[in-house]
Order: C-alpha cells, then sequence, then structure tokens
C-alpha cells in the first residue's frame, strides 16, 4: 500500500509549513488520531452505512439464491457473504471511477478501503445469524428471520465503526477513497 493517501485531509492549516515532515513516512500516522475533529464519529458511520449498505445487498441476494435453489445453509451463507464483499467493492467502485480513476487503480483502493470493514461486518453478521437458535432454520416469508438479519447488521454496525474510526484516523480504509472525492 502507498503511503500517499494522506492527500484526503486537509492541510489548509499547514499552508506556509514547507518541509512539514508529519506527513511523510510511517512515523507521523498517529497524529491523525489525536488531532481534534479529524476524525468524527459522523464520517466513520457515514463509512460504516456505505459497507453496511453493500454487505446487506450482498446477504438479502445471495439468500434469496440460495433459497430459491434450494441450497442448504452453508452455500448459502457462503454465496451471501461473496455477494456481500462484491457489493461492498462495487459501491466504493462506482465512486471512484465517477471521479475519473482508471479501472485498475479503483479496484486496488476499493480492496484497500473496503476489505476490513466488510470483513468484520460479515464475520459479526453471521456469525449472530449463525449462533442465535433457531435463525438458521427459519425462512425468508418469516418474520423472524427478518428480525434476526436486523439484529445482526445492527450489531454489525455498531462494532464496525470504531474499526472504520481507527482506520480512517490512521489514513487507512474510506480515508483512500476520500480523496477521490473532491
Amino acid at each position: 500500500m502507498q503511503h500517499d493517501a494522506h492527500t484526503h485531509h486537509d492541510h489548509t492549516a499547514h499552508e506556509g509549513h514547507g518541509g512539514h515532515t508529519a506527513h511523510e513516512g510511517h512515523e507521523g500516522h498517529g497524529h491523525h488520531q489525536a488531532a481534534p475533529g479529524k476524525v468524527s464519529w459522523g464520517m466513520a458511520a457515514k463509512a460504516t452505512l456505505h459497507c453496511l449498505t453493500g454487505c446487506a445487498i450482498g446477504e438479502i441476494l445471495g439468500m434469496v439464491i440460495g433459497t430459491a435453489l434450494g441450497w442448504g445453509n452453508m452455500q448459502t451463507m457462503i454465496l451471501a457473504i461473496i455477494l456481500a464483499f462484491f457489493f461492498g467493492y462495487a459501491l466504493t467502485l462506482r465512486g471512484i471511477l465517477a471521479a475519473g480513476v482508471d479501472f485498475r487503480t479503483a479496484f486496488k483502493v476499493a480492496l484497500a478501503a473496503d476489505t476490513l470493514s466488510i470483513a468484520v461486518m460479515e464475520i459479526i453478521d453471521n456469525g449472530i445469524i449463525a449462533l442465535w437458535p433457531g435463525a438458521m432454520d427459519a425462512h425468508l416469508d418469516e418474520p423472524f428471520f427478518w428480525i434476526v438479519l436486523a439484529i445482526a447488521l445492527a450489531a454489525a454496525f455498531v462494532i464496525t465503526t470504531p474499526v472504520n474510526k481507527w482506520m480512517i484516523g490512521r489514513g487507512k480504509g474510506h480515508a483512500v477513497v476520500h480523496q477521490y472525492h473532491h
């Protein structure tokens, strides 16, 4: 990963500070977390909501397809996870490509921005569904299924938001994407 991702930060307060070494190499990465207002919970929540949208689309589509094809729980869950990653990355790619970035670069940025966030989200929401008594046997036409899914996705959002805040504060995750949204 290149470390030029810091270009997303507003450096207007640093104008006239030529040779400001805090943005070179790895040593300056920690200062972003301590700087007030640099990474708000709102920014982290927005990044997490973005990932949650792709994950939810993929999860639900995977469950619908798996159910329609008569697949078992494990095959359906694997498909849902694959589609969650696909749609999570696709939503990020859409925005980066719209900024005029070539596909190869946009794909690398999407992988860097979303992989950890989606992985945490998928572990949490699929873990809850797998461990919740009766959830794996619930059918799509049963309210119980949708209630457990909503709880699982909400828990994934709550747990993943601090992960995204931490990553953005270090110039990683969705911080990499923000440089393309000017």
